[in-house]
């Protein structure tokens, strides 16, 4: 393989990605659906009503495909959801800090039908850092965050300015790619992400910078992803940071706003959601999907199954036993499920907003972000960074009067829950309770030590979730909330493909080709859309 020109192989990958970054050809899709004249012989069955599948779903059924989606939980939304306590005084955020919400992103919610329906809100762009010996403010503006850390390492000041020239570099090219697409002269055309396409984000930082505390300023934004540094591709990093840099938003009021309209969107076209159900089996004829059955014993027809269930789950037991080549499924069993969350949701009987003026603290460690990684799974809850969301900063009246909404969340790994995984699935929490009880005391502390005094005493409503929550609601391996660990592996031209090698069938979640985070969810089932109405037409 020369710079110049690439392999078929490399050719194919490249060509997948380039199509996951292009911005959507509509008048395209219009074509290929008018060539379809079966829709109505071909139904659709969604597996989870997670971003990914509900956006595929809205977009299949208001093409005139008839769509049922299956989910587990009572409501639609996976962890885009939300949940009231003190009888609706409080409504908690299950995971939504922030979003990009780009042209390309308003326009798929536009066609979705549903951007006049949610309101996306602007949020401050900025953080606060808290070390244990100093306290730093960092923008998410690539250029002031330059001119910032500049002011600090004055020493490695080239370095900084060709490491963000470098970043820059990079974004325009994944600009370019949004239109002009790829090709075999891929590498040629885009020289900087040829260059990151095998580098880890450390790896990266490491070719321009010295400093042992700079490196870690610079890639303090890992936790959003799973991996340290060290573990974490280049590309995923770059192209999230980037696509969220200068435009972060939140739904308002709650990120459930956006599933229920969703959700909406597919009932208003004629599609269904059956709740508190689930897929159990995938059924085939001549290797071509036929139908589903779910938990409830019901039989249903399918011609095109829309996986937003886990990849492991649905690769390895929806469907019948060596369904898939042994080289897709060592492929598969490479990957690794991304590590789980402890989240504590605090609501207070104070508007601390008025005094705290942040709305993201980090309570650094100090220990650097290996570190802090390896103490998330390990579970050495009180050597970790928690981060902080006060909620009242997004916009007025996020809160009741007199009130304040705030999450503590660190990374968490799943092996320091798994002792209690059999006495939870029976019922039996007096243990789990405990050791939950334990872990958020200690994070509360912390906090409270170092960010927001008096935070325990304005506490009037608490509540956490471990790892296992996450299984319970989600069903995902050890609880993962980003999908397979955006590994290099396991990124830009690797990543795995929402095509699988079962006609009919697709992912479209962030087990699948769109990787983690809100934004990649609902584009990722954008192209799993496009990607069958080519496969049909």
């Amino acid at each position: 393989m020369t710079e110049r020109k690439i392999s078929r192989r490399a050719f194919i990958a490249a060509s997948a990605m380039a199509g996951l970054a292009m911005a959507l050809d509509w008048s395209k899709i219009d074509a290929l659906a008018s060539k379809i004249q079966t829709k109505k012989d071909l139904p659709v069955v969604v597996v989870g009503a997670g971003l990914g599948g509900l956006c595929c779903g809205a977009l299949l059924a208001r093409k005139g495909f008839p769509v049922t989606v299956v989910e587990q939980h009572n409501i639609p939304g996976g962890y885009a959801t939300t949940f009231d306590r003190a009888g609706g005084k409080f409504t908690f955020d299950v995971s939504l800090h922030r979003m990009s919400a780009n042209q390309e992103l308003q326009r798929l919610l536009k066609e979705l039908g549903v951007l006049d329906k949610i309101e996306l809100v602007k949020i401050p762009n900025t953080k606060r850092i808290i070390t244990p010996s100093q306290d730093i403010r960092i923008s998410g503006d690539l250029k002031q965050r330059a001119m910032g850390l500049i002011e600090n390492f004055s020493h490695e000041k080239k370095g900084i300015e060709n490491y963000f020239a470098e970043i820059q570099s990079v974004i325009d090219e994944l600009e370019a790619l949004k239109t002009k697409g790829g090709g075999r002269n891929f590498a040629s055309l885009y020289p900087k992400l040829w260059k990151i396409k095998n580098k880890t984000i450390a790896g990266l930082v490491d070719e321009y910078i010295q400093e042992p505390d700079l490196k870690e300023s610079l890639t303090d934004n890992w936790q959003p992803f799973g991996l340290p540094p060290s573990k974490l591709s280049a590309f995923m990093y770059i192209m999230a940071n980037a696509s969220g840099a200068n435009d972060p938003y939140y739904i308002k009021k709650r990120s459930q706003d956006l599933s229920y309209a969703l959700a909406e969107s597919i009932e208003e076209s004629g599609g269904q959601i059956l709740y508190e159900n689930m897929i159990e089996k995938i059924l085939l004829k001549a290797n071509a999907v036929s139908g589903v059955v779910t938990s409830q014993g019901e039989q249903l027809p399918a011609k095109i199954v829309i996986s937003n269930a886990n990849a492991i789950t649905t690769l390895k037991n929806m469907l019948p036993s060596n369904t898939l080549a042994p080289d897709y499924m060592n492929k598969i069993n490479t990957y690794q499920p991304s590590i789980a969350t402890f989240v504590v949701w605090l609501g207070l009987k104070k508007e601390i907003h008025k005094n705290i003026k942040n709305c993201q603290i980090l309570v650094s460690s100090g220990r650097g972000s290996e570190a802090d990684y390896l103490a998330c799974l390990r579970g050495e809850v009180e050597n970790v960074t928690p981060n902080v969301i006060i909620y009242d900063h997004y916009y007025k009246g996020y809160s009741k009067p007199g009130t304040s909404t705030m999450t503590i969340s660190i990374m968490c790994g799943y092996q320091p829950w798994k002792r209690f995984e059999s006495d939870y699935k029976a019922g039996r929490k007096a243990d789990y309770n405990k050791e939950k009880e334990r872990w958020t005391r200690i994070l509360m502390k912390k906090v409270e030590e170092k960010a927001i005094p008096g935070l325990s005493s304005m506490v009037e409503v608490r509540e956490a979730a471990t790892p296992l929550t996450n299984w319970y609601y989600t069903r995902n391996p050890g609880g993962a909330i980003y999908g397979f660990d955006c590994t290099v592996d396991n990124s830009f031209m690797n990543r795995i493909k929402n095509r699988t090698p079962v006609k009919g069938l697709y992912l479209s979640s962030a087990w699948g080709n769109s990787g983690p985070g809100y934004a990649p969810g609902l584009r990722g089932g954008e192209r799993t859309f496009e990607q069958v109405l080519e496969d049909l037409a």
